[in-house]
This record gives structure tokens, C-alpha cells and sequence, in this order.
């Protein structure tokens, strides 16, 4: 970047701190704080506002329905405000037996740290952390004011977030936002994800009877939860996977030539999914990379996610189930909602002569985007070439979904990603880690970012 603040000594502190940084993401991953099973969730909020203190932020742990907000604001010497948005809760570690070392004692092997939160999210906020550390030894102050928000709900589908930035607008006001990941391609090629999709999380169930029955009574002429279930979830899709909601696709913005340029700019993925994920093909034929990257990204999905019912333990049990219940999710693109994919849902299982199947909803939110020339970004752009070499390309919508529509169009910011992670990340699965070598990029990369960002 030209004219850029020269960064060799806040880098000499990166790296000569490296450990101490690493120790800290330790300390902060052995602290289960699994959301999903209200594990250990206040201490880790509690834990994540103490490392802010240290930092000398102004932090206050704000009550919600769901977990506390984490909020820890300092101030800088330009009039610029930078939001950073993380999250503390983690998946939950299962299966076990999966892992080569236990999830919650973080343990480094082979350039990488292992454990449950290293990558999501627990590492991100403290390679942000580490980065704010080496700007004030070489400044004594920020070159910008900094607000974090650390939620702790994310991974059940931050239910109660967007009601908080509502209602917190001149607390959480900001004239920019970095996400709470980011990170490098099967390249090591650093991408910038613009946007995030939507999603509607449901549980579909059907009870038939009072309870489980010999199959043989009752297998001709007792109705069977299992086959009731089967038959609602095979109505939803037709047989070119088309979702059969009525009105599901009236929304759907379709992806503009900026879009479409964009997505052609970035490498062909297919052979490397199909290594990694061990796939034999697809579920169509896509005619070009590109065609691909729009259907994985720009079409909205409905994905059967786990199914429950009857018996499927060890050996035989000729039992007639009289439960059934399917976790769902709709991914949704701009500019689908999930109040109305809930209604659509209803709608559709009624005409299809499914009264009986019940729907809860689990969480969702609509879909959001930043656009791709906004000043911002390319700010963040300019800044990652000195880190890695090059400049980060751009991804205007991946597949995933977050809470950042409240962070695009409640408080009207351009939001970023910055971060550390890579393919083999593991994120959500056994054996989580972080590459170090990536931990140290990302965080010489935010350093640079907040520096320029309270210089522009």
C-alpha cells in the first residue's frame, strides 16, 4: 500500500510474542463453553471480558434471554470506530472417540494447535487481540477507536443478537466491521467473503400413536411415524431438486454481473471437493467452475440434517415407531426470509395433506451482503498483499450464514473477513486446529488493517 506506516517493528513483536499468544488461546479453549448445552457459558463470557480488561477496554457483560453480550470498547486517536464482531460458544466436541487429543486441552503438534474453539471462534479473537498488543507497544495508543461484541449464541443460530444490536445501535455504532473469521483458500490465497446466506433452522415431527408397538400387531394397520415423516420430506423436493414450497422462490435475487465476474475470477474447486470430501460427483452437471460456484452459493437449499425414529441400535427390534422427527435447513439467499419460509413450509405441508407433522422453528436469519467496491474493502484488500503476497480476492456470497444482516442494514456497516483459518481447519469436527504459521498472517493483517483504517 503506498505510503503505508512501516509495520517491521509491530511485526518483530508478532512473532517474539507468538507463544504467549498461543498460550492465551489455550487457556481460552480449555474453558468449555458449549451454547448448545449451556456448558460453561458464563465463565467463558466472563474469561473473554477479562482479556479485554487487560487491554485496558471498557467492558460490561450485558444480560440477554440467551447468553450474555460481551462488549469492551477503547478509545483511539482518530475519530474513526472499528467494530469487531466474535463469538465465545463452540460446537460441541462429539464424536469423542474422534479426537487424538482431548478436545478441551489444546495441544500444539506439528506446526498447528489443536482443540475444540482454536479456529472457531476462541482463535480469531485472540489473533486480534495479539495484533492490538503490538500496535500499542509501538504507538502507546490506538490509531482508532475499537468496539468488540462477543456473543455467546452463534452456534445455535444467534437468537437473540439482532434483538440486542436493535436496540443497542449508539452502543455498537461503528463506521466499519470485520466478521469474526476469514482466512486462505487450498492455495494458502487469502479470500474475502462478502456476504453470508441466510438460513431457517426447523424440526419437523409426527406422532401416530401413544406409543412404540410390536410391528407385527400392528405393522398392516396402524399408521407408522417413520413412513408419515419419510413421506412429508420426500414432498418437499421434486426430482431435479427443485424446492416445492409455494412462493419459496419469488424472492430470489439472481446474481448480477459483478457477481458472476467475480466468481470466475476464483479457481475451480470441483476436483478439490471431491478429493476432500471423498465425492464420486455432484448432484448435477454444471457446465463450467463458475456454474458451480453461483449453485453452491446463489440458490437457496433445503438439507435433511439428521432423522430420528424407532430403533437403531445394535441387532433387530421389529417395533412399529409411533414418533418421527428430521432436523432441517433452508440456506437462503437475498432476498429470502425465514418468517416466510416458516409460513411457506406450513402452507405446503397442509395442501400436501400433512396436518399432522408440526414444525419448530430453531433459528434462522435472513441473508446479507457488502458490496465489493466499498472503500473498506478494499482497504483490507491493499493491506493483505504485504502479509501474503498478494491481494485477497474477492467471494461475494459463500454458502454459510451468520448474524451479520443486523451488522449490514440495522447499523449500516460494510463488514469484512480477516482471519486465520484454511481448509483443514476442522472447524465443527474432531481434531479443530489453526495453523500457526496462518495465526501469525492473520494477525499481522489486522494489525495493518486498524492501523490504515484510522490513517484513511
Amino acid at each position: 500500500m503506498k505510503g503505508m506506516f512501516d509495520f517491521s517493528a509491530v511485526d518483530r513483536y508478532l512473532e517474539t510474542h507468538l507463544k504467549e499468544s498461543l498460550e492465551e488461546i489455550k487457556v481460552f479453549c480449555a474453558q468449555p463453553s458449549v451454547a448448545a448445552q449451556d456448558l460453561g457459558m458464563a465463565e467463558a463470557a466472563r474469561l473473554a471480558g477479562n482479556m479485554l480488561e487487560s487491554r485496558d477496554f471498557q467492558v460490561n457483560l450485558y444480560e440477554t434471554k440467551g447468553f450474555p453480550v460481551v462488549f469492551g470498547e477503547r478509545a483511539g486517536t482518530s475519530p474513526k470506530t472499528l467494530l469487531i464482531y466474535n463469538h465465545y460458544d463452540v460446537q460441541p466436541p462429539d464424536p469423542l472417540e474422534l479426537w487424538t487429543s482431548p478436545p478441551f486441552q489444546p495441544e500444539e503438534r506439528g506446526g498447528k494447535l489443536y482443540g475444540r474453539g482454536v479456529s472457531d471462534d476462541k482463535g480469531h479473537f485472540v489473533s486480534r487481540l495479539l495484533a492490538i498488543d503490538a500496535l500499542l507497544e509501538e504507538l502507546g495508543e490506538l490509531p482508532c477507536t475499537i468496539k468488540f461484541i462477543l456473543e455467546g449464541e452463534e452456534e445455535i443460530g444467534s437468537p437473540h443478537l439482532p434483538g440486542f444490536v436493535e436496540a443497542n445501535q449508539d452502543l455498537l455504532s461503528a463506521d466499519a466491521c470485520i466478521w469474526e473469521f476469514g482466512g486462505v483458500d487450498h492455495r494458502d490465497v487469502p479470500l474475502q467473503y462478502l456476504g453470508l446466506r441466510g438460513i431457517c433452522y426447523v424440526e419437523l415431527s409426527v406422532e401416530t400413536a401413544a406409543m412404540d408397538v410390536h410391528s407385527g400387531l400392528g405393522g398392516s394397520i396402524f399408521p407408522n411415524a417413520a413412513w408419515r415423516l419419510v413421506w412429508a420430506l420426500n414432498s418437499l423436493k421434486d426430482s431435479q431438486e427443485n424446492i416445492r414450497l409455494p412462493g419459496f422462490y419469488d424472492p430470489v435475487i439472481p446474481p448480477s454481473p459483478r457477481d458472476l465476474q467475480l466468481l470466475s475470477e476464483l479457481p475451480p474447486v470441483s476436483q478439490e471437493y471431491q478429493t476432500r470430501y471423498g465425492l464420486k460427483g455432484f448432484l448435477k452437471e454444471y457446465p463450467d467452475k463458475t456454474a458451480l460456484r453461483v449453485a453452491s452459493v446463489f440458490e437457496p437449499t433445503c438439507t435433511i440434517c439428521g432423522l430420528t425414529s424407532g430403533y437403531q441400535g445394535p441387532g433387530s427390534k421389529t417395533v412399529l415407531p409411533a414418533r418421527a422427527s428430521a432436523k432441517l435447513d433452508f440456506r437462503l439467499v437475498p432476498d429470502q426470509h425465514p418468517q416466510e419460509v416458516l409460513q411457506q413450509l406450513r402452507a405446503h405441508l397442509d395442501r400436501e395433506g400433512f396436518a399432522d407433522v408440526k414444525i419448530e422453528f430453531l433459528g434462522g436469519g435472513p441473508p446479507a451482503r457488502t458490496d465489493p467496491d466499498d472503500p473498506f474493502v478494499k482497504l483490507v484488500l491493499e493491506t493483505s498483499r504485504d502479509v501474503y503476497g498478494e491481494k485477497m480476492q474477492l467471494v461475494p456470497l459463500v454458502g454459510g450464514s451468520g448474524p451479520n444482516h443486523a451488522f449490514v442494514h440495522t447499523l449500516n456497516l460494510p463488514v469484512v473477513t480477516a482471519g486465520i483459518g484454511y481448509p483443514g481447519g476442522n472447524a465443527h469436527a474432531p481434531d479443530e486446529n489453526i495453523r500457526l504459521d496462518l495465526y501469525l498472517k492473520g494477525a499481522k493483517h489486522i494489525a495493518r488493517i486498524i492501523q490504515e483504517f484510522g490513517n484513511s
